[in-house]
């Protein structure tokens, strides 16, 4: 087997894939870090969903160990504004819909009415959102401890297709913080760290990677070579030729601009969600941590010009803007063509990128660590193996293009150029007849992307009830049966959201206990 890992590359990616490795192999692969002090990391990627609780459980640490040090907040959905209309928002939440008599809540609140609010009235997550709720109490007890499992009016209940719950968070957190913390944590564990540039890459007779040259420490060689350094793939596509393939005709977003901007968070308040608001050229992030708010206008440069953005974004800001630098970001939006060649494995934005709209980044970092464990080389022909990986990780990056065009395609907003613009770019393979079955049925297993990319149906269903731009209607079968446990089970949201949030604490109540407690001056 593979005995020695060089990671090329540091920030999340890097320190991520590090520290699943040792964790996951201990002291039997020895792991390298080289990452230099003269290149920054991107540092913006901010935003998880769920599964990425997977990856903490893995390192064996629990909220309370890491949270408080990155400034970490819960996610419980992501809030889009004025993608269907200006002043229009509505929630993507990490909530499926409930099962009544065999079809989803959703098909039964389309049945019923097709008008109001979906997100509203079939979730609870989206309340808790507008309430700026905390999914945890302080005494840490998960709010689904509320409802007794299995209960006929449990939230929680299995129901007899099988299907439970979502998690109903992710989290947000300061990467560069995440990063650092990361990294002593490995550190700690034998990851050896090296602080160097890295001058030149040298391969072998048979075009694999044999060293690293470092500017103070000389040929770093090793068995499989972890390329993490983000849009310049200096390993895979430098270095190795691999070719990059573009998303840029389906997704033309390839530049932003960001600001890490201080506020008083007890005055503001903390929503438990990511906000995407839709603008003239693109969208704006808003991500709330324990302490400051993370921003930024992904734009598509055809449209807009880096100053018109950073003008955007200040004013959308506004004064606590004033003073603050800017980070502008040129992103390279598409895959590699292979994701590992050879014995380089590239992860992070090396390895590919789509504008972060549903917080895929660490997503792709963390699903690429875990397929790398799972295809891990022998030493010996590993060709079926990076094969599969390679397979793994395109579809995984394919299937997430495919969804954030439909957030485009299927907005109903058109008042500008860019957005008419979004009805007509190239749609992805196969897209275009999944779009016209979902006229006439919402997105079900056997109608979504058919291979593994991190969304389920749920997903679908909730993105075009929102954007109202592509219509759909009823299954014609709820016609002729009896909607009575339908009705109940809407009423049973309102219920649920009504307990929730009178007695869950608000997400600043919670983290300033939380900080407290691990300051040991409280709780």
């Amino acid at each position: 087997m593979t005995q020695s890992v060089v990671i090329v590359g540091g920030g999340t990616a890097g320190w991520m894939t590090a520290t699943y490795l040792k964790a996951q192999f201990e002291d039997r692969v020895a792991v390298t870090l080289v990452e230099s002090a003269n290149v920054s990391t991107i540092g913006v990627g901010e935003a998880t969903f769920s599964t990425v609780r997977r990856f903490f459980e893995s390192l064996g640490l629990a909220e309370h160990e890491w949270m408080p040090e990155c400034h970490a907040t819960y996610k419980l959905a992501i809030r889009f504004e004025n993608w269907r209309a200006r002043g229009h928002h509505f929630y993507h939440p990490f909530e499926r819909p409930r099962i009544v008599e065999g079809y989803s809540l959703a098909d039964w609140w389309l049945h019923r009415s097709g008008g109001g609010r979906f997100d509203q009235d079939t979730s609870v997550l989206a309340a808790l959102c507008d309430a700026q709720s905390s999914p945890r109490y302080l005494d840490d007890a998960l709010m689904e401890q509320d409802f007794v499992e299995d209960r006929e009016d449990s939230m929680f209940r299995a129901t007899p297709e099988g299907h439970t719950t979502q998690f109903p968070y992710a989290y947000h957190f300061d990467a560069t913080l995440l990063a650092g913390f990361l990294a002593r944590y490995g550190a700690d564990r034998g990851v050896r760290h090296v602080r160097d540039d890295v001058t030149d890459v040298a391969l072998d007779e048979r075009g694999r990677i044999r060293h690293v040259l470092t500017k103070e420490h000389g040929p770093l060689a090793g068995d499989l070579f972890v390329d993490c350094t983000g849009f310049r793939g200096l390993l895979i596509n430098k270095a190795l030729g691999v070719p990059f393939r573009s998303y840029q005709d389906s997704l033309p977003n390839d530049s932003a601009v960001a600001l890490r901007v201080p506020v008083d968070m007890k005055a503001r308040g903390i929503r438990p969600c990511t906000t995407a608001t839709a603008q003239d050229a693109g969208w704006i992030w808003t991500i709330p941590l324990f302490g400051r708010l993370g921003t930024g206008y992904v734009y598509a440069s055809d449209y807009c010009s880096p100053e018109e953005a950073e003008r955007t974004l200040r004013s959308f800001v506004g004064p606590d803007a004033d003073a603050l630098e800017a980070n502008h970001i040129r992103m390279r939006i598409g895959r590699s063509e292979r994701s590992w060649h050879e014995n380089c494995v590239a992860i992070g934005l090396s390895s590919g990128f789509v504008e972060p709209l549903e917080s895929t980044g660490i997503f792709f970092i963390q699903n690429a660590a875990e397929q790398l464990v799972r295809h891990f080389p022998s030493g010996a022909d590993d060709e079926g193996l990076r094969a599969a990986y390679n397979r793994q990780v395109a579809h995984v990056m394919d299937g997430v293009r495919e969804f954030l065009f439909l957030h485009y395609y299927a907005a109903a907003r058109q008042d500008n150029d860019y957005w008419r613009d979004t009805k007509h770019r190239p749609m992805p393979d196969g897209l275009a007849e999944r779009v016209e079955l979902w006229r006439h049925r919402l997105p079900d297993q056997e109608s979504v992307y058919p291979h593994f990319h991190g969304f389920e149906p749920y997903s679908y269903v909730a993105m075009l009830l929102g954007l109202g731009g592509l219509p759909t209607r009823p299954l014609p079968v709820l016609d002729v049966l009896d909607d009575t446990a339908a009705q109940k089970e809407l009423r049973l949201v309102r219920d649920q959201v009504r307990t929730l949030v009178g007695r869950l604490p608000s997400q600043y109540e919670y983290f300033s206990h939380l900080a407290a407690r691990s300051a040991g001056t409280g709780g």
